[in-house]
């Protein structure tokens, strides 16, 4: 414990890793950082008449995950139905780039950047067409859809999107918006029914026995602690409580919504139904004496003891 070692990898070259134990959220994370657009919670749509890149972005890198380019002919006199059957077949194109590669499970915010009005007419297309085939995934999450300005459609006006302040924070808030709600959720019903929200490890895992936890919230310091056992703890209790179907919330402790549950401990529940603990006995405790001293017990007299108070004096 507490050794550090400094290895060189270059790019491209394999290398294996050997642990003595790989638990869920080891792999977990391996598998995260291996494959982006797990976790990509930002999309991005920048676009302008007849371009559009459809986009995943993470923490280190931007990942195009598909360019939409169609020919639109010009706004003539007598060309109208052309014209607007061209750019329909566009956005129809966008959408079903977001269908395909977008999944909201994760996707926080989706930024549709355009000059002009693009923007807001590729959003209501998006839900006109979501709605005409009856796709409740993007019905759902139409709040997460934000226009922005762009210069153009091409990739370099992105960057100008996400250097905006204004944008930078709204990203940083939508994006963990899921956490946020689900705290709101905790203590709305620790308000109203406590029965129905636990926080504290050993109350938690007591439910987690009982099957009853509907969310389980848990801030992601917990598994960089550097007490083996508590990491381990935890853990195994979050593979638990997944195999019991419960919806496993990994909080982020740099942001405030992870720093609220740090000062509940780390970790709360969410019920499926109301569950009273058992209360443990309490210890009998031995009153104590009011003075210091103790007192001394005389000797009970025995019938048989003989002290010749019967003789009198002679």
């Amino acid at each position: 414990m507490g050794a550090h070692h400094t290895l060189e990898l270059a790019l491209h070259r394999k290398f294996t890793i050997i642990k003595d134990c790989w638990d869920a959220m080891h792999l977990e994370r391996i598998e995260m950082a291996t494959d982006p657009s797990k976790t990509a919670d930002l999309a991005a749509i920048v676009l302008q008449e007849g371009l559009a890149h459809v986009c995943l972005i993470t923490s280190y890198t931007t990942l195009i995950r598909q360019k939409i380019s169609s020919t639109v002919p010009r706004k003539r006199p007598g060309s109208e139905t052309r014209h607007s059957r061209a750019l329909e077949r566009f956005y129809e194109g966008i959408y079903e780039a977001v269908e395909r590669h977008i999944d909201f499970e994760i996707v926080k915010c989706v930024i549709v950047a355009s000059p002009g009005f693009f923007k807001d007419e590729c959003i209501k297309r998006i839900h006109a067409i979501a709605s005409k085939r009856g796709n409740k995934q993007i019905m759902e999450n139409k709040s997460k859809f934000l226009p922005r300005h762009a210069s153009s459609g091409h990739m370099q006006a992105l960057r100008e999107v996400l250097a905006d302040p204004s944008c930078s924070e709204l990203i940083k808030t939508t994006k963990a918006f899921d956490e946020v709600k689900a705290l709101e959720r905790f203590f709305e019903m620790m308000n109203k029914n406590p029965d129905q929200a636990f926080y504290g490890y050993d109350d938690v895992l007591k439910a987690n026995e009982a099957k009853a936890i509907h969310e389980l919230l848990v801030t992601d310091s917990l598994f960089r602690s550097k007490d083996i056992q508590t990491r381990r703890k935890y853990v195994k209790l979050v593979e638990s409580a997944r195999e019991n179907g419960a919806d496993v919330k990994v909080f982020s402790s740099l942001h405030v919504s992870g720093q609220q549950l740090d000062q509940l401990t780390g970790v709360a529940a969410l019920l499926r139904f109301p569950y009273i603990l058992e209360a443990e006995e309490p210890e009998q405790v031995k009153p104590e004496r009011k003075s210091g001293t103790k007192k001394k017990k005389k000797p009970k007299k025995e019938e048989d003891d003989f002290d010749g108070s019967f003789l009198g004096d002679f």
